[in-house]
């Protein structure tokens, strides 16, 4: 066989290897998802009726109004939050012992690290369709055609690649699962201090400014204009940029590290 194709096969062994890691933990992976579905429905039905009023352009304000807004914070918030884990994961096989294991056998050493990628991705994925569902199911209502969903799929694959890429970084850097499980907390906040639930010009100059110009705001507003038809403006290029940027960063980070450890 081919190099390339001695790669692939060995990354196809470690993406099964993740798989089924999820599988035989699924009390992670069903946390992963329960936390951002509670979120949603906090905001929506705790102050969903209040900051739904504040939206500007929204027709009839109000929760309905506000469950529309808020879908694409809350999608990244899930892809954050299950990057959290697969730091965590790295870490894990960093202190027991098992990448030095598979460092004195023969299969590509890419491979270990694209198992922990692919397979992230894909539960990202499949957490964030179970969050559309559940809020469709409160009164989310998208207009978007198969273009735009097939587009917005696109994004969040994308942003699912890059913030996975930096939660492996991260935990390959960090000396012990729990520190892991802190390192990309940062991320779950960005929604916060970005556009995932108040628009930016409500907010005070200085995070007004940070807000605009942090990674987040230019993907939420993609999705948002994507799924409900707003405005886009240049966000779709900026969005796109941040998420090669960041993922082509982290990739060079993790295999440095990796290739140190």
């Amino acid at each position: 066989m081919s190099t390339p194709t001695l790669a692939a096969r060995d990354s196809a062994t470690m993406i099964r290897r993740q798989l089924k890691r999820l599988i035989r933990y699924p009390s992670m992976t069903i946390q992963l998802i329960i936390t951002p579905v509670i979120l949603l429905l906090v905001f929506v039905y705790v102050f969903g009726g209040t900051l739904g009023n504040g939206i500007a352009g929204a027709a009839g304000g109000g929760r309905d109004a506000y469950v529309n807004y808020v879908v694409p914070g809350i999608l990244l918030m899930a892809a954050a939050t299950a990057a959290t884990g697969t730091a965590v994961m790295v870490a894990t096989d960093m202190t027991e012992g098992i990448i030095a294991r598979f460092k004195t056998m023969r299969i590509a050493r890419a491979s270990v690290l694209t198992g922990h990628v692919v397979a992230s991705v894909i539960q990202q994925l499949l957490g964030m369709t179970v969050l559309i569902a559940i809020a469709t199911a409160i009164g989310f209502r998208p207009n978007a055609t198969p273009i735009e969903w097939l587009a917005t799929t696109g994004m969040l694959t994308l942003f699912a690649v890059a913030i996975t890429w930096l939660a492996v970084a991260l935990g390959l850097t960090s000396q012990t699962p729990e520190a892991a499980s802190n390192a990309p907390m940062p991320l779950i906040l960005l929604p916060f201090l970005g556009s995932g639930f108040v628009p930016t010009d409500s907010m005070p100059t200085a995070i007004r400014w940070f807000a605009e110009y942090q990674p987040f705001t230019p993907i939420m507003e993609t999705i948002r204009g994507l799924l409900l038809g707003t405005p886009i403006g240049n966000s779709a290029t900026t969005a796109t940029a941040w998420c090669a940027g960041i993922a082509l960063v982290s990739y060079l980070w993790a295999k440095n590290t990796f290739n140190k450890a």
